[in-house]
């Protein structure tokens, strides 16, 4: 990296290009400005997966910046900086799972959302209801299903990259993977044609 400046200076180091092995220890050293840039680098898909685990609850911002607060005060948590997406997913979904199983309180959107007479089964549905369908279907499977699927499907991790975020072996994963398609297919079941019309 280029560019350091001492504490006195009023300059700011530019971590743009800095890797994340050199971030992390930054960030061990208090610096700010690499911190900030991990969280540039990475808020994004933990962000998507927290909101895809809790099916776009209003907590997931605050979950996910549960995750980075924990890696700034310890960034050596993550022992090696090719795994820190993995630990920052790990800890992101590990942190829903914990809230999911508080006792649940009553959520007024939600209940809106339940009792609205527009949410009917009889008209064709768009795409954004396709989509939110599906979103919901994927919400009600089981923790440790959704979370694979998540990381697979929509964060692009491979079988082996999400084994290691999720601390399980390979064939762990593809388990998981195979069962939350299974459910999602049967929670679909009635509706497909619907689905393949709104995401047409």
């Amino acid at each position: 990296m280029t560019g350091r400046t001492g504490k006195g200076s009023a300059a700011v180091e530019d971590y743009t290009k800095a890797d994340d092995a050199d971030l992390l220890m930054a960030s061990g050293q208090r610096q700010q400005a690499a911190f900030a840039e991990l969280v540039n680098r990475y808020h994004r898909p933990v962000y998507r997966l927290v909101w895809r685990m809790t099916g776009g609850h209003a907590d997931s911002e605050d979950i996910a910046q549960e995750a980075f607060l924990k890696l700034w005060r310890d960034p050596s948590q993550v022992r090696e900086a090719k795994a820190l997406k993995g630990w920052l997913m790990r800890v992101a979904s590990n942190a829903v799972i914990d809230r999911s199983r508080k006792p649940a309180h009553a959520d007024i959107d939600a209940a809106v959302e339940v009792s609205d007479p527009a949410a009917r089964t009889d008209h064709p549905l768009d795409r954004a209801e396709a989509t939110a369908l599906v979103d919901r279907g994927i919400a009600a499977l089981p923790d440790r299903q959704r979370l694979a699927l998540s990381l697979v499907y929509f964060e692009g991790l491979s079988n082996i990259e999400a084994a290691e975020a999720m601390e399980v072996s390979v064939e762990a994963v593809e388990s998981l993977l195979a069962r939350a398609k299974r459910g999602l297919k049967q929670a679909l079941a009635d509706r497909w044609r619907d689905l393949l019309d709104g995401l047409a």
